[in-house]
C-alpha cells in the first residue's frame, strides 16, 4: 500500500475507492439534444485508466421541464441519453474504475433562450431575475417564476426518479448539486430567497428544500447507496457570496443535511488551500467535517496553482509539487478524505499515475483554448 495519503484505499457504504483522488465534475456541453456524443464513452474511461479513484460527472440535468442549462448539457432521463449512460458506466467499469452521476436543476441560472421549452419561464426560490442578484446585465435574463408546492414536489421527485435510475444503471452513487447559484443554492442564499412560507427566511427555512429533496433521494435508494453533496459559498457571478458567514451557520445548513442522509459532502472552493472563516485555517471542506463528522471532498485549483509563489510560466511539475504539499498534509491530518481534481485531469488523463510515480515532468499545463472545441487536449 502506498504511504501517500492521495493514494490510500476509502470506503463510502458500498462504494470501494482505490484512492483519494476524484475526477470533478465539469461541463463539457457535448450533449446536443441532451444525449452525450460517442466520444463522451472513451473520454471517461480514458479518466478511470488514468488511476483516479472516483469519477463525478459533468452535471446532468433531471427529468424537469425548466431544468436544462443549455441544449447542449446531457439528459439523465430519457432512454436514449440513459443508455449512453449505461455505456458510460460499463466502460469506467471495465477499467476498475468507479463512477456516479452528478444530478443539477439550474432554476434561475437556466440560459432560458438557449434550453429546452424556452417559452416556459424559469423557476426559483423567488420571483427574481438574475441581475437582481448581482450578474452582469443580459438580454437573456427574465424573471424566474416563484417555486409553488407543486414545483418542489415535482423537482424532488425528478432528483428521486434520477437517483433510482443512478442506481439502476450501475452508478456507484450519485452526487447532488447545491452549489454555484443553482436551484438549491437560490433556496440556501439570502439574496435570492426572499420567501416568506416556510422555505424562507431563516436558514433553517432555506435549507428546507434541500433536507426534503435528500431524504426523498435517500429513500429512493436505500441506505448504503453513496450520497454526495456539493455546495459552496461562492456564485458564478459573485465570487465573494457567502451562504455561511460564520462556522455556526454553516452548521446548521450541512447538519440537516447530513440528518437527511448526505454521506459526503464536496465543498467547492476557487483556491483548496484558502481558510473558509478568520482565526482557523480549516478550509471550506475541513469545516465541513468537523461540524458534520461526514466524509468531504475539497476541491478548487488541485495542481494549477502554486500555493505560495503565484509566479506565470513556472513549470507545470513545479507548480503541482508546491500545489499537492498543502493538500497532502489535510489528507494526512484527516481534516479532507477526497481531492476533487478538474482542469488538470482534462489536461492529463493519466494525472493519478503520473503523480503516484512522481512522473511531475511529464504532466501537461491545463489550455483553454486547446480543449474548448474538444474532450481532449491537442
Amino acid at each position: 500500500m502506498s504511504s501517500d495519503p492521495l493514494f490510500q484505499p476509502l470506503s463510502i457504504g458500498t462504494m470501494r475507492l482505490s484512492n483519494r483522488v476524484v475526477m470533478a465534475p465539469m461541463t463539457r456541453f457535448h450533449a446536443p439534444g441532451g444525449v452525450l456524443k460517442e466520444e463522451v464513452v472513451p473520454y471517461y474511461s480514458r479518466r478511470a485508466a488514468g488511476g483516479v479513484g472516483l469519477i463525478i460527472t459533468e452535471g446532468t440535468v433531471v427529468d424537469h421541464p425548466v431544468a436544462h442549462y443549455s441544449q447542449t448539457v446531457p439528459h439523465f432521463y430519457g432512454d436514449t441519453a440513459l443508455a449512453r449512460w449505461r455505456e458510460v458506466v460499463d466502460a469506467v467499469h471495465a477499467e476498475g474504475g468507479q463512477i456516479i452521476p452528478q444530478l443539477w436543476h439550474t432554476g434561475l441560472s437556466r440560459l432560458r433562450d438557449k434550453a429546452h421549452n424556452p417559452d416556459e419561464p424559469s423557476i426559483s426560490a423567488s420571483a427574481i431575475t438574475e441581475e437582481a442578484v448581482g450578474a452582469p446585465p443580459s438580454e437573456k435574463h427574465r424573471p424566474a417564476r416563484e417555486m409553488e408546492a407543486r414545483d418542489i414536489d415535482d423537482v424532488i421527485a425528478a432528483f428521486a426518479k434520477g437517483a433510482a435510475d443512478a442506481k439502476a444503471l450501475g452508478f456507484d452513487g450519485l452526487a447532488i448539486h447545491g452549489a454555484h447559484g443553482y436551484l438549491l443554492d437560490q433556496f440556501f442564499w439570502h439574496q435570492s430567497n426572499r420567501r416568506q412560507d416556510a422555505y424562507g427566511g431563516t436558514l433553517e427555512n432555506r435549507v428546507r428544500f434541500a433536507v426534503e429533496l435528500v431524504s426523498v433521494v435517500r429513500a429512493a435508494v436505500g441506505p448504503d447507496f453513496p450520497i454526495f453533496f456539493r455546495f459552496s459559498q461562492w456564485k458564478s457571478h459573485d465570487y465573494k457570496a457567502q451562504i455561511a458567514a460564520t462556522p455556526d451557520e454553516l452548521a446548521r445548513i450541512l447538519q440537516p443535511l447530513a440528518d437527511a442522509g448526505v454521506d459526503v459532502f464536496d465543498a467547492s472552493t476557487r483556491r483548496f488551500w484558502q481558510p473558509a472563516f478568520e482565526d482557523s485555517d480549516l478550509n471550506l471542506a475541513g469545516w465541513a467535517k468537523k461540524l458534520t463528522g461526514k466524509l468531504v471532498m475539497t476541491v478548487g485549483s488541485v495542481s494549477l496553482e502554486d500555493p505560495a509563489n503565484f509566479t506565470p510560466g513556472a513549470p507545470v511539475s513545479a507548480v503541482t509539487i508546491a500545489n499537492l504539499a498543502p493538500l497532502r498534509q489535510m489528507l494526512e491530518a484527516g481534516e479532507v478524505d477526497l481531492a476533487g481534481v478538474g482542469r488538470a485531469i482534462i489536461a492529463n488523463a493519466d494525472w493519478a499515475h503520473l503523480v503516484r510515480e512522481g512522473r511531475y515532468d511529464a504532466l501537461r499545463a491545463y489550455d483553454p483554448t486547446a480543449v474548448a472545441a474538444s474532450l481532449e487536449p491537442a
